[in-house]
């Protein structure tokens, strides 16, 4: 079949789709979902958008061809169109004609859920206070991890109290906070402790410190990212650092949760988490080479 022509205004329309954080981060994130796609609510949620902001960012994606949709019972769930958006660099990079014309859509399949009798997994998010970026990472992964996955965060020397920013954020954007709460992580070390698969730490005073020995013998990896709480001094900038934060941790809990943990070796795991540690907000340290 003959290629297409190329066609100047619709890569215009595509780039122009993109050129804006919130529909970049959308796109990402609809990435990072590939193939199951997400609700317009969990999108909103986890970007940290507000919903009728979300809608036209959303209309502009599919508009442009970026993003497809269908109807799951009363919600519209939404997912990238990998041959769009793959033609669309690669006509950007190289300046080719696209690949060929573009067949019917994909379906969307739906998210996979924990089933009965599947297997389940526990993290434990360290951070040295447990006040922020811990408790935010402890309820982003509980939400995402859709039953397969438990979060538990704790801190080495935790404030007591969560940051009322951090809760503040939460609750707008549809978590349930009252269970969270700063604690230790001596309670994770303890005797008869439930066994963590993986400890993950998301500040680089946690990852510097001596840890105890954590039952179950998981896999750690260092997702650091600058601390919410030292930026600014205003109330817009401090919702600002926190929001930037929350979009951080959200990104590094939707490639986590995707991965098909069960069919991966520890080192391949290992390797995987180190990469999502590298993503977009790392610390020099969590981008810091792995030792040998």
């Amino acid at each position: 079949m003959a290629s297409a022509p190329f066609n100047p205004d619709i890569l215009v329309e595509q780039l122009q789709a993109v050129a804006q954080s919130s529909r970049f981060a959308v796109l990402r994130l609809l990435a990072r979902y590939e193939p199951f796609g997400l609700g317009a609510g969990d999108i909103a949620r986890l970007i940290a958008v507000p919903h009728n902001t979300l809608s036209t960012h959303l209309a502009q994606l599919e508009s442009a061809g970026l993003v497809r949709s269908r109807k799951d019972g009363r919600r519209i769930v939404y997912a990238v169109d990998c041959a769009v958006t793959g033609s669309m660099l690669a006509t950007l990079g190289q300046c080719l004609a696209p690949a060929g014309a573009q067949g019917p859509s994909m379906a969307i399949p739906a998210l996979k859920e924990w089933q009965e009798g599947g297997p389940r997994y526990s993290v434990l998010v360290l951070c040295t206070h447990n006040s922020a970026r811990s408790i935010m990472a402890e309820a982003l992964i509980n939400r995402e991890g859709q039953g397969r996955i438990r979060a538990y965060s704790a801190g080495s020397r935790p404030r007591g109290v969560v940051d009322p920013e951090a809760l503040r954020l939460l609750g707008s954007l549809g978590y349930e906070t009252d269970g969270l709460h700063s604690k230790t992580w001596q309670a994770f070390a303890e005797a008869g402790a439930t066994g963590m698969d993986f400890v993950i730490t998301v500040c680089d005073a946690a990852a510097g410190e001596k840890c105890p020995n954590w039952p179950g013998h998981p896999l750690v990896a260092h997702w650091g990212i600058a601390d919410p709480l030292e930026a600014g001094t205003s109330e817009a900038e401090r919702r600002e650092a926190f929001r930037n934060a929350y979009r951080q941790l959200s990104a590094r809990v939707a490639a986590f949760v995707n991965l098909p943990i069960g069919e991966m070796s520890p080192e391949r795991l290992r390797s995987e988490l180190a990469l999502i540690g590298r993503l977009e907000g790392a610390t020099a340290r969590a981008l810091a080479p792995e030792p040998a």
